[in-house]
């Protein structure tokens, strides 16, 4: 610095600072070697504090002001200084202006999916984003817990920091109220009032205060959106005869409206209404599929302990229970024009011809021609 520089600094006794930054916290006065003239004038405005630093130890704090500086106004500084009967020469003091006000429109979100379980959907990855406000609420304890000696901080310097926090105890309250994912957004509100209680103490620690916390979307991944966006759809047509009708008449509606393009329309709507019968009639042969037959008894139950005696090369072979007919059959050693008998019928009968072995012949291919 120019000796003229350092004159210049020694007559100018105006201390202030007017803002024209929106994310300034913190402002240290320029002044050669730190002097400061005895009995110069402090200004100190609306949401504003200053703070005056000896030596690397915070001195006196000003409100929003106009003050002249002398020794009855600077009792810490003029205790540290040892000054007993007053002085009139220059003193060294660094002056941090500390911004005040609410520094509101700060971002949050979430930088990865939250892992969460739900009672709807089970395992569901959940993205939230939103805005805070903040200002400082004790200066002195701001300078020595964040900004340290930094002539000119910004939020951004501590945005970082105070983001990873709000996320940290986000997580932790959505996961606690476990709450459905299709029932968050009546509860925004409700978790923004949570996560200011939770995080108030936390900045309180640094000199802060959190005045504001919005939670302004929770979202679902996008194929889990896409995936809810088809289900509310089918929700939304409901009768598929009935939304077919409709489609119907409009399609008539805007052929009347359009003669030229009548025929085209007509078209369109044959193809329509063939298309809906072809639906509704695949839909009904489904549902009539799946629906029982009141009116049909159910087939007897077979015996599993029915015994079967089998003629083979004119030798009685036997008895056998369904299970082993079962295995001859697949094994082939048992054919449908093989005689079988069990008590209870008048005669030997093909073995194709008994109603309790025809599901076992059934399910096997016949015999190749010859």
């Amino acid at each position: 610095m120019s000796i003229w520089d350092k004159l210049k600094a020694e007559f100018v006794d105006i201390i202030e600072w007017t803002d024209d930054s929106r994310n300034t916290m913190i402002w240290r006065f320029p002044r050669y070697q730190h002097e400061i003239k005895y009995g110069a004038q402090l200004t100190v405005r609306e949401s504003q504090v200053a703070v005056f630093v000896n030596e690397g130890q915070i001195a006196d704090v000003f409100q929003p002001g106009r003050y002249t500086l002398e020794t009855q106004n600077m009792p810490i500084l003029t205790t540290l200084k040892g000054w007993k009967y007053g002085f009139d020469s220059p003193f060294k003091a660094e002056v941090y202006f500390v911004n005040t006000r609410n520094f509101v429109d700060q971002k949050w979100g979430t930088k990865n999916p939250i892992m969460l379980r739900d009672q709807e959907f089970g395992p569901i990855r959940l993205r939230a984003f939103g805005t805070f406000a903040l200002k400082v609420d004790d200066a002195g304890k701001f300078i020595k817990e964040i900004a340290g000696t930094d002539g000119h901080f910004t939020t951004e310097e501590v945005a970082e920091q105070l983001r990873n926090l709000i996320l940290t105890r986000f997580t932790d309250a959505i996961g606690e109220s476990k709450l459905p994912a299709l029932d968050l957004a009546a509860n925004y509100d409700e978790l923004s009032r949570i996560i200011t209680d939770k995080i108030g103490t936390e900045f309180s620690d640094y000199g802060l205060e959190l005045t504001k916390f919005l939670v302004e979307n929770i979202s679902l991944p996008p194929e889990v959106e896409q995936a809810l966006d088809k289900r509310s759809s089918m929700g939304i047509l409901g009768n598929l005869h009935a939304y077919t009708q409709f489609q119907a008449a409009n399609a008539m509606e805007n052929a009347a409206n359009n003669p030229g393009g009548a025929g085209s329309d007509m078209m369109g709507l044959g193809v329509g209404l063939s298309m809906a019968q072809q639906m509704a009639q695949t839909l009904n042969n489904a549902q009539q599929a799946q629906a029982p037959n009141l009116n049909q008894a159910p087939p007897p139950i077979p015996n599993a302990n029915v015994q079967y005696f089998v003629a083979v090369n004119g030798q009685q072979q036997g008895p056998f229970n369904l299970q082993a007919i079962d295995q001859m059959v697949k094994q082939g050693t048992l054919t449908r024009d093989m005689l079988v008998w069990k008590q209870g019928m008048p005669n030997w009968t093909k073995a194709g011809d008994v109603g309790d072995l025809t599901g076992i012949f059934g399910a096997t291919p016949p015999p190749l021609p010859q």
